[in-house]
Formats: structure tokens, sequence, C-alpha cells
């Protein structure tokens, strides 16, 4: 509920926001007047060199706070220990830089603390180097307060002259003495060198009015309750103990007790009011959503820091969405073997990817069970029509501890966990069905059978527990595809978006059943589709990854945005997960200019489905162009050419197009789609999902597209390939022949007629990443 801002001798207790607000108004001052500013700094042997050093870094810190100009502030520095010593005067330094330099190179003196000295040697000198009696004299006194003498008289003398007094804690200040030595009122004058930006608004709040320029506009000064604290030495009685005391007969001893006195250092405090400038900033207006936390920097930027989930965009919107219709049920475990803690674990978990993912328009339904020996759903499916109240269902899970009977709750819930009401009095539902189990304890009874029952009853299982619970989920799931297992408990937070990807792909098995494909996406983005119109697309998009699991040995996908010229967002070695490919989706930007899809489609064939660009030998290819109609006259021949290469074109055209024209650029009517509005995009993504995964299944000619490099010629071979090389060599001809002073060996067999294989991709990778340097 508090903080404090400074972790040692003076606290200001207020909450985390004002300290934020405190600390960027500290770094934001500039005082602007005729002042003439003396340092007074304390160099004995109390403070020591340490301290000293400090006290020189906090007095170049506080002169930003100051703009050092010979007609606006000047700034001079007296030493004192046993006798004061004039660094420089306040005519020394006409500029900032100099005066921070020159205070770095003052060297520590040691001594005794002679303050009033100091005091009397300004009362009889001045100012050193000051302007006339008509400019404001400041005083700023860095010392632990510990002088030799009194400091009373000479302090009392010196604010009777008008000069105004700032006393400076350093190390442990006896503050009973700065007390003394500020001017009044004392609150305003007292500050601690141990937070510079905090001290520099110290200041500042005290000089604002009238003597420094405005602050910006909203600031203003306000009192805070702080705490002052004195490191003193005390002595206290620690007990008696026995002494002898002799005695006046011979041959005896006297026993008496004796006081045992010990001391101890410690710390007393001052209970007083700090006054700081609060400045308003930009996180005022919380806009930072779903628990964000609003970071500012200065008066008018700010950042925010996005829970896991979160940062779809800059005010922390959900970076997931659960764009399939399903009815999702969770089963936590709740037994002893899971123990309080990872109950509570799966809890916060749970909340957190509910939150990023369920939204008012979800077209999904979520329900709640948890087991041990028993199964009980608090949280019915379908019964929360909101995220409030689905939150407050879960918080209001408790722990049971029973034993862990997983192959009974499995049982139970095939029978009973999935009854809902109808959509209509005669319409069932007969939306697909989900069931996460999240257990980190062996079951005690069998789960084989009751696991195939429930998946006999067409639910789809995933399982998420940790590593220990491997072979237990891929029993129950039927399929390690269907499993989540995480290394240690944070690690469970980074699993959310593999569990969105395994959710939305009931029906659709990932990665089209684990067959590898390299599939680009080719998006109209020009002012025809219009900027509501492609977000519509490039949600499409998104929503399609969703079904692949995307890494460099199963799905590789690459997206292109087209106008009258074609952009590569990211190409198909770019990005090596679903999340960073679902990031960059979210970033990419509308075009609007006229549409050319043939040069997007040349664009694909000679930048994006090469060799040199990831893409993969003995790979399936598909280019899945997104269009409105408009511009594909000259699409057919670069369509023609990209299916000369084995890379399949499959057309999604939305609205009234020209069929002719499309069908050419297709190849043929199965690979030609017409949607008829954007909104109803979303249901044909099953079908083109469907398509995409027959091709990645078909067989693939290792020769298209050609991994030959440098017009190298492939040549099949019964399972494998060769390049034949001219001016080249290497197994993809990306070495040029050395010719001259250094021949090749003649009893070297020939590389450039060497078999290859699409098992040895390794060797492959290496020999892409030389041609790249050459």
């Amino acid at each position: 509920p508090s903080a404090l801002l400074v972790l040692g001798i003076q606290q200001i207790h207020v909450g985390q926001e004002m300290i934020g607000k405190i600390s960027a108004a500290g770094q934001l001052m500039q005082c602007s007047a005729s002042l003439d500013v003396l340092f007074l700094l304390d160099g004995s042997y109390s403070i020591g060199k340490g301290s000293f050093e400090r006290s020189k870094h906090f007095a170049g810190k506080l002169c930003d706070a100051l703009d050092i100009h010979p007609d606006r502030v000047r700034v001079g520095m007296i030493q004192f220990s046993s006798t004061p010593h004039l660094e420089f005067p306040l005519d020394s330094y006409p500029t900032k830089q100099e005066v921070k330099e020159r205070i770095k190179r003052t060297v520590f003196r040691g001594g005794s603390t002679e303050m009033g000295r100091a005091l009397k040697y300004i009362l009889h000198k001045g100012f050193p180097g000051g302007r006339n009696s008509s400019v404001r004299e400041i005083l700023i006194i860095i010392s632990d307060g510990k002088s030799q003498g009194s400091t009373a008289m000479p302090a009392m003398q010196v604010k009777e002259r008008h000069i105004t007094v700032f006393a400076v804690g350093i190390k442990f200040p006896r503050w009973e003495e700065l007390h003394a030595l500020a001017s009044e009122p004392p609150e305003r004058h007292l500050l601690f060198a141990g937070d510079a930006d905090d001290a520099a608004n110290g200041l500042f709040s005290a000089l604002s009015d009238p003597v420094c320029t405005a602050t910006a506009p909203g600031c203003k000064v306000e009192s805070h309750p702080c705490e002052r604290r004195t490191l003193e030495t005390v002595k206290e009685l620690a007990g008696n103990y026995v002494c002898w005391k002799g005695s006046k007969q011979p041959n005896a001893v006297q026993a008496s007790l004796c006081p045992f006195i010990r001391w101890k250092r410690v710390l007393i405090k001052h209970p007083s009011r700090c006054f700081r400038t609060v400045c308003p900033d930009p996180c005022d207006s919380q806009p930072c959503q779903n628990g964000g936390t609003c970071v500012p920097e200065g008066l008018d930027r700010y950042h925010c820091l996005c829970l896991l989930g979160y940062g779809g965009d800059v005010h922390c919107a959900a970076k997931l969405s659960l764009e399939c219709s399903v009815d999702l049920l969770f089963l936590m475990d709740s037994s002893a073997g899971v123990t309080l803690e990872g109950f509570l674990r799966f809890k916060a978990f749970l909340k957190r990817f509910l939150q990023a993912v369920v939204g008012q328009d979800s077209p999904m339904s979520v329900g709640v069970a948890q087991y041990d020996d028993d199964v009980k759903i608090p949280v019915e499916l379908g019964q929360q029509r909101d995220t409030l109240s689905l939150m407050k269902g879960i918080d209001a899970l408790n722990f049971t501890g029973g034993p862990t009977l997983t192959g009974r709750a499995l049982q139970w819930i095939a029978q009973h966990g999935f009854r809902s009401s109808p959509v209509f009095a005669d319409v069932q539902d007969d939306l697909p069905r989900v069931l996460v189990l999240l257990t980190d304890s062996k079951s005690q009874d069998s789960v084989a059978e009751a696991a195939k029952y429930a998946r006999d009853q067409n639910l789809f299982l995933i399982g998420i527990g940790s590593s220990l619970m491997r072979a237990e989920l891929a029993m129950v799931t039927g399929n390690p595809q269907q499993t989540i297992v995480y290394s240690d408990p944070q690690d469970l937070f980074n699993r959310m978006s593999e569990l969105q990807r395994k959710i939305c792909s009931v029906g659709n098995p990932e990665g089209c059943q684990a067959q590898s494909l390299d599939l680009a996406f080719a998006v109209d983005a020009s002012s025809g589709v219009g900027l509501e119109n492609f977000l519509r697309l490039r949600r499409f998009v998104r929503s399609s990854c969703l079904h692949f699991v995307i890494n460099r040995d199963v799905t590789q996908v690459a997206l292109v945005t087209y106008g009258s010229k074609a952009h590569t967002v990211f190409a198909l070695d770019t990005h090596t997960s679903n999340s960073a490919v679902l990031q960059a989706i979210d970033q990419v930007s509308f075009l609007g200019d006229s549409a050319s899809a043939g040069s997007a489609l040349l664009h694909v064939y000679s930048d994006v489905m090469t060799v040199q660009k990831g893409a993969r030998p003995g790979v399936n290819k598909v280019v899945v162009l997104l269009t409105n109609g408009g511009g594909v006259q000259d699409a057919a021949a670069p369509a023609q050419q990209l299916r000369h290469n084995g890379i399949l074109v499959f057309v999604v055209v939305i609205g009234d197009a020209e069929r002719d024209t499309l069908l050419r650029v297709a190849g043929s009517p199965s690979y030609l789609l017409h949607v008829s509005s954007y909104e109803d995009l979303q249901y044909y993504q099953g079908l083109i999902i469907e398509r995409i995964c027959e091709e990645a299944r078909s067989p693939v000619n290792l020769c298209k597209p050609n991994p030959c490099m440098n017009q190298g010629v492939c040549i099949l071979g019964p399972g494998s390939y060769r390049c034949e090389c001219h001016g080249w060599e290497g197994p993809h001809c990306e070495t040029r022949v050395l010719r001259g002073d250094s021949p090749r060996s003649p009893a070297l067999p020939p590389r450039s007629h060497g078999q290859w294989s699409p098992r040895g991709l390794q060797h492959f990778s290496r020999a892409l990443q030389h041609s790249k340097r050459q």
C-alpha cells in the first residue's frame, strides 16, 4: 500500500505512483533566475573520502536543475574542515559543463569539522565572486552535521543577512544541527543527498515561488509525510554479573553483582513533512489495459509493461484470441499430489489465459471443473456470460487435497461434463468439445481406458503438466502433439500461445498432421481493398496461422503485402514460432495505392520461394493470394512460372471479379475460391486449410523449385538429386571455381556431381550460409 522513495536516511512515505511523479519532476527541474549559489562542502574526516565523493556527485546533479549562465545562475564552492578553503568563486565558470567538471576535480582535504568557522568566513568575506545585493544568495551546506563547536550563532547571523540556507544531510546526519542551520521553514530547506533527483525536486520546490521561473502546466508543490533518521551511539545496561570485591579478612573473598554496560548504535527517527513538486504525467489517464503497468517517460511520453498474453498493441490489447467456436472445459487437479502451491499456480494460469483470450464476442463457451477422488464443476459450461463473472467463479475454487484419481475424473467428465442447454428448443449444441487437463500428480488409478472412452465420445483432449507427467499426458491425449509440458513454474505461463493453438486445432490437425510445408500469403493492401477490409484480411491470415506448427522442421510462413509494388513483411526463415509470426502479422501496415497481383507473385517467385530466403528442398510449397480481383490481369504469367517450379498458387477472391482471368492465375478450378464478402471469409477458412494440407501431403519433386544456385541444373536421381554446375562448385553450386594461382586439385572428385539427399539439410544450411557470405 505504501512505498519508500529513499531506502536510506530520509524516507518519503507515499504511493508508488507518486514516487514516479516526484522522480520524473526532479529530473526535469530547471531553475532560471538571477541567483548566486554557493556550495559549502564538508571535507572533514567524519565525512570520509567516500561520502565526500557522494557529496560532489550530488552537487553536480543539483547543477542539472540550475540554468547556469553569467546573467542567470552562478555557482561557487567552498570546502571546509579545520579551515575553510575556496575551491572556486562564483564568477569562475560561465557554463554548467565547466562547473560540473570543476566539482569533479575537487580533492578531499580532511581535518576536523569546523562548520562555525566556515560560516564566519562567509559572514566576513561574503559570497566570493558574487554580484550586488539585488541578486538572491543561496547557500547549500552538504554535511553530516557533526560540528566540533557551536554553529547556532553564525547560522542565525547568516540567515539575518537574507541568505537562503539549504542544509543537506550526507552519510548518517545529525538532523538536529542541520535543522538549526536551515532557513525557515526548515521542512522546506532540509534535504538528503542519498537521492539526487528527490533533492533537486526539494530544492526547486522551495525556490519555485517566487524565485525560479514557473513550472510546467499542471505542476504543483505538495507536502508528503517523511521520516529522517540519525544513527546514534547509546549505552545500555545489558545485565549484571558476579564480580569479586575482595575481603578485609585473610583467606576470604567477597562476591558481589556488578552492572554490565554495552554500547549500541541505533537509528533515531524524526517524523516530518517534505515538500515536493508533482507534475501530471501521461499515465494519469490510465492508458494501459488488461492489468498493464504504465511507465512514464518524462511529462509527455510513456510505455506499457504488459502481462503475459497481452501486448497486441502499445496499450496491452490481448495478443491472443480464440477465434474458433468450441465448448471448452478445463479440468484442474486439486489432489494432495499437486499440492496447494501447484493448485494456486494452475488457477493463476487459467485466469491469465482466459483474460487474454475470452472477449465479449468470443464464440466459445467455457467451464471449469476440479477433481481429486471426486469431481466438481463450480463453473458450468456456458453459464458465465462475461469475463468478470468467469474470473469470480475461478477465484472461488478451493483446494481439496484428496487422492489423485485422474481416470475416474476423465470418465465422469466424458459422461456428465458437457451437458449444455440447446441453442434453440429443437437444436442441440454441436460445437467441438475440448477438454484441457491440468495436472502435476501421477494418477492413482488407471487412465488409459478412461481416456480412450473420453476420446470415443468425441472429446478433444489436451494435457498440461510438468516434464514428469509427459508419458501419462501422452497416454491421456493419445497424441504427444496434444500435450504441453513445462520445465519450471514460470515456463507454464510461457505456454499460453501454444495452448491457444492446440484448442483451435480441433478438427484441423496442427501442421497438416506434421507434414512439412513452406507457405506464403500474398495479401492485397491496395486502395481498392480499403483499410477496414485489409484489417479483416490481416485477421484471417493471423487465425489461419494458428492451424500450423511454425518452426524450421514443420511449417515455415512468409507474408507479402502488395499494392503497385510488393513488400516482404517477413520471409520464410524469419520467424521460428507461432507467437513471433502472430506478433509480426499484427504490425503489418496498409499500403493504399493501386494493385498489381502480378508483381506480387513475381516477387514471391524471385524473392520469397528461394533457397537463399529459407525455402527448403524437398518440401511442398503453397502461395495463397488474397485479392478483391483488382490488378490480376498481369498475374497469369508469374503464376504459371510458380507452378512450373512446383509451387501451388491458391487464389482466394472476395467480391465480384472476372472468373476467366482468375482461373488462368489459379490454373485449376480446384485452386480458385470465390467468397461473397470479407465478413464471410472466416467461414471458408477450414476449406482453405484443407486444400493447403492436401498439397502438403502430395509427392515432392526435389528439383522444384531448383535448389541449385548460380544457374546450376538440378538432375533427379532415385530419392535424391544432384546439381550440375558451370563455373561454380559445391553441392549447390555455391562456390566460384578458382582459376590461375589457385587451381583445384585434379585428385579431388568433382564436387559439382555429388548426389544430394533431402536428409542432408544440415549440410545444405551450411552451404547456403557460405553462399550468402560469398
